[in-house]
Parts: structure tokens; sequence; C-alpha cells
């Protein structure tokens, strides 16, 4: 049974974008937008180039900001709060995906590349605010982004993870990598499955996949 996976978990620790609400939605493609004005701006290239260099950077450094700081010296904090200016309208509540997730037992976290106070926004509005007990940004590692491990050890750290008591569900196979290293159990929560052997489970349906997690 998938519950006996997970009986001796007591940390649940869950990506943000793409996973806490679907990808149908399309709110990444709004920050997608904003990330290519935003290098455009500071580079002074043109909409192809900015494009190219946003999407060259992701698969580099795991995110466009992590390239921007370490090849062109990019202020982070006006970075974020500009890209993350966007329309949260077209994100929906989820009720049973919040009572889901409230019946987890233990301790509940949000660890997402974005910032904290993005995060905050998205679960306003999926209906999922006051449920995990902690979120975390890409400015609680320091600026440096999933999928490196040093990342999630600094915000494990933070928040008294014990990897090996842990679970982490993430769109974004790259980013289990480290998780699975350290011992968790790694969820990718996406449309279509991966075989990477550093996947433990897969769902496209997060809210049904919790109700085989509950015991």
């Amino acid at each position: 049974m998938v519950a006996d996976r997970f009986s001796h978990v007591d940390t649940w620790v869950f990506d943000l974008d793409n996973t806490l609400y679907p990808p149908q939605m399309r709110l990444f493609d709004q920050i997608e937008r904003r990330m290519t004005a935003y290098v455009m701006d500071a580079l002074g290239v043109s909409r192809a180039e900015a494009d190219r260099l946003r999407r060259e950077y992701w698969a580099r450094f795991g995110t466009t900001l992590a390239g921007l700081m370490e090849v062109h010296g990019v202020d982070p904090g006006p970075y974020l709060t500009d890209v993350h200016d966007i329309d949260f309208t077209v994100l929906a509540p989820d009720p049973a995906l919040a009572a889901r997730l409230r019946a987890l037992p233990g301790r509940k976290i949000v660890y997402t590349n974005g910032c904290a106070p993005y995060a905050e926004n998205v679960l306003h509005h999926r209906g999922l605010s006051g449920i995990f007990d902690a979120v975390y940004g890409v400015e609680h590692a320091g600026f440096r982004p999933k999928p490196e491990r040093a990342a999630f050890e600094t915000v494990f750290a933070q928040d008294g993870v014990t990897p090996r008591r842990a679970a982490m569900f993430e769109d974004d196979v790259r980013n289990l990598h480290a998780p699975h290293a350290m011992g968790m159990q790694t969820v990718h929560v996406a449309p279509e499955p991966d075989p990477a052997p550093h996947i433990h489970h897969h769902t496209d349906d997060l809210s049904g996949f919790l109700t085989r997690v509950l015991p």
C-alpha cells in the first residue's frame, strides 16, 4: 500500500508552482513573460535573446535568477519583486486539496524557488492559507536554487527537517535528485510520469494521491 511507504513521514515538503496548483492554470506563463522583459531591460538585449538566456540559465543554473546573479551580478531583490507582480486571479480555490493537506500528520512546509511573499499570494488564492507551518523561498537558501543540494540543506537546517522522515512533492524532476539522495520519499507531480530512478511515486492528481497516503 502507498500509505505504508509514508508511515514514517513526519514532515511533508511541497514545491509550489505547478505542484500546489495544476499547470492548466497557466500562472507561471505570466512569470516567464516578466522574466523575459526583465532580462531585456537589465541586459539591454532583444526579446529573442532574453528568451534564449532565460531558458539557458534555467537549464544551466536551476533558475534564470541564479544565472543572472552568477553571470551578470543581478540583484535578486528587485528581480523577484518584479517577476512576481502578476495576476493571481487565474488561480481557483481547491477545498478538497485543502482538506487533504490538513489531514496529513506532522509538519507541512512549502519550499519554492520563488520568493516567500509570492508563495503566500499563491496559497491565499488557492484557499490554502494557514495550512502550512512554514513557507520558504529562494531567499531562505541564500538565493541558491533547487536543484542544488546545498539549497535544500540550508532550508532544511532552518526548519529542522530530518530528511529520512520527510517526503518531497515536486513537479521538476531535477529537483527530486537531492531529496532522494538525502533519504526522502520523492513524489513527482506532473501530467506525465518519468522513469528516473530517483522518483519513488508519480501522480497527476495531488489531491487524489494524498488520499492514498493517509492511513
